[in-house]
């Protein structure tokens, strides 16, 4: 099917359009330090004069410059200039690349949600991939580490660059990929969508912006053994695995032994080292303005306590006396008016350790009863659940609607199931529990505003009929405080 807004351009007229039309400044930025880097005399006036016309930028690279990732107890530098002599050349270089970068992507607020959420996802990986890459590299030079840094930073450059453009389109090719999940179908897209692939795009523009060598090899080589090419491969398959709602632990194990064996660490070395990475991302990310990145990062966390615990068993188990003590509670809040979100946080304190699930949540509906969103969430996969799980449920056969029309609770064997999949929209399905879910509907008086849902997709275990069965027993308890509470 062709694309509604014209025949597909190609490499060479995206690369032309985003650095003649779309983002000139950046590309003006980028040429003239690539080119200062080659000449040591003259590089540091002229990088000082270069932004100083900047306000934003100045200010944005001096942040960074004195944050704790790069000023090492040295005092507040208050100069590009002196910032330069101080960290090195290469190192403020780049400083002043990826400033430019994130504001210059980030500035055009005509998106539609889908595109500029599409960015965000993109731009965190993106930046949470180059901290991991330069981490994993802690043996080596600085300038091998900036190489690596930048590199990994722009990996996905011709892909940000396109969607920070919006327009036509990038709604159209936002809605042809929605929900598409094979890197082939995606690719077949964006091809006959664009002319050419995102992959090929960045090549383009970094060889017409002038990005060096370990950009380009990293992409057409991403095998290379080299320790900087492979440090980007493995920091992007890591990050790449992280940013999923329910990871593949085996995926996520062997990046983390690659990672390991490069920095020459045990395993869960070097998962504490991805952790403090992570935290120092967060950390960067607000120097450089761009906080707004922050809630996208991928959570490394999960590195540590998902797996440690998938090792040594400690799931969460069903519990009879924690059971029978929330529902003692309760019973309580039944008989005497109790506030809601307390019954609320009660039920699902009950649910995640009395029946023993990973996550659970109250998925509240909107006004218009179209949509449902987190009200609270509990448990291992708590952040990744408050982001993802806002749910249009308008048609009338969903999953979610059908729990809701019939008031009546469910167990989700497996949302692949023939039996559920025709009933739940692609992006959806691929964000939930592959070892299934429960799902009960939330009553306030006989009237259902929301539902209730707990699932066991981190550590990949089904649920019995017991679990089922103790799940309904304390959401129907709840109901029950909650027309309670209303009455009275």
């Amino acid at each position: 099917m062709k694309n509604n807004v014209g025949e597909p351009k190609g490499v060479d007229y995206w690369t032309k359009r985003i650095s003649e039309q779309e983002m000139p400044a950046l590309c003006s930025t980028v040429k003239t330090l690539e080119k200062l880097a080659k000449d040591d005399v003259s590089s540091m006036a002229i990088l000082g004069r270069s932004v100083m016309h900047d306000n934003a930028l100045t200010s944005r690279i001096l942040r960074v410059a004195n944050s704790a990732t790069y000023n090492k107890g040295i005092s507040q530098v208050t100069t590009v200039s002196r910032a330069a002599v101080v960290l090195g050349f290469d190192t403020i270089r780049n400083i002043c690349i990826t400033a430019k970068l994130l504001s210059s992507l980030l500035e055009n607020k005509n998106l539609t949600p889908g595109v500029y959420q599409r960015l965000l996802k993109l731009m965190a990986r993106s930046f949470q991939a180059a901290m991991l890459a330069r981490m994993m590299l802690a043996a080596h030079d600085e300038e091998m580490q900036e190489e690596a840094f930048i590199a990994a930073l722009l990996y996905h450059l011709g892909e940000s660059a396109f969607w920070s453009m919006g327009g036509p389109l990038a709604n159209e090719l936002d809605r042809a990929l929605d929900g598409v999940e094979d890197p082939a179908a995606v690719l077949s897209q964006v091809r006959e969508h664009l002319g050419t692939s995102f992959s090929q795009l960045t090549q383009g523009l970094a060889r017409n912006w002038g990005l060096g060598e370990v950009l380009i090899k990293s992409l057409n080589n991403p095998d290379e053994r080299m320790p900087e090419i492979r440090a980007i491969f493995v920091a992007n398959k890591l990050v790449q695995e992280l940013a999923e709602t329910y990871p593949d632990h085996a995926e996520l194990e062997k990046r983390v032994r690659q990672g390991a064996e490069m920095m020459g660490l045990k395993p869960d070395d070097f998962k504490a080292r991805a952790i403090q990475c992570a935290n120092a991302t967060h950390k960067l990310a607000d120097a450089y303005g761009a906080k707004v990145l922050v809630e996208f990062l991928p959570n490394p966390n999960r590195l540590m306590e998902n797996q440690e615990s998938l090792n040594e068993g400690r799931w969460r188990e069903g519990d009879v006396n924690i059971q029978l003590k929330k529902l003692r509670e309760l019973t309580g809040f039944a008989v005497a008016k109790a506030d809601i979100n307390q019954v609320m946080q009660t039920t699902l304190e009950g649910i995640l350790n009395g029946v023993g699930v990973d996550s659970c949540a109250v998925l509240l509906l909107s006004p218009s009863r179209k949509m449902l969103q987190p009200r609270i969430v509990l448990g291992d996969n708590a952040d990744n659940i408050k982001r993802d799980f806002v749910i249009d449920i308008t048609e009338p056969d969903h999953l979610f609607r059908h729990v809701i029309d019939l008031k009546q609770p469910l167990n989700i064997d497996s949302p692949d199931s023939p039996r559920w999949r025709l009933n739940l929209d692609e992006p959806l399905r691929k964000r939930l529990a592959k070892s299934g879910f429960l799902l009960a509907p939330l009553e306030m008086d006989g009237k259902v505003i929301g539902l209730f849902y707990a699932d066991r997709g981190v550590s990949g275990r089904n649920f019995g009929d017991d679990e089922f069965g103790s799940f309904t027993h304390f959401t129907q308890l709840a109901n029950v405080c909650f027309s309670v509470a209303v009455r009275h």
